[in-house]
């Protein structure tokens, strides 16, 4: 068997976070009371859930889907302000969104990930002189 590619859906719930993968026959499930302490849970999921075939993870191998609030609590370095004005969004909704009080339209997330996207296009391609 070949080892798989793991997709990982996260979601920030009323008290703490979920992790959910399902890969070929296998389910995968982990909560926790803080971010950090749900990635180390889910690898320790993955790990016991694929030991029999020997293959173990590590958090950078997997590919993560997220809510808002997941998203900025895992990638800190994001400034929501600095987004909300590259966007031409207003930064009250932003906010608004990330912590979950409204839930913004397909349209707006669309417009969320481009802004993002965007800057990880403009930072791959980043040269610092030696």
């Amino acid at each position: 068997m070949k080892k798989p590619k793991l997709h990982v859906t996260i979601l920030k719930e009323n008290v703490g976070y979920s992790a959910t993968i399902v890969s070929k026959n296998k389910f995968i499930a982990s909560e926790a009371d803080t971010f950090d302490l749900l990635l180390t849970h889910l690898v320790e999921a993955i790990n016991l859930t694929f030991e029999e075939y020997g293959f173990t993870y590590q958090v950078n191998e997997l590919k993560f889907t997220y809510d808002l609030e997941s998203f900025f609590e895992f990638y800190t370095v994001i400034n929501a302000k600095a987004l909300s004005e590259r966007i031409g969004m207003n930064q009250s909704l932003l906010a608004q969104y990330i912590k979950g009080i409204k839930k913004p339209s397909t349209a707006q997330i669309r417009r969320i990930l481009s802004g993002v996207q965007q800057i990880g296009k403009e930072l791959g391609e980043v040269q610092l002189l030696f």
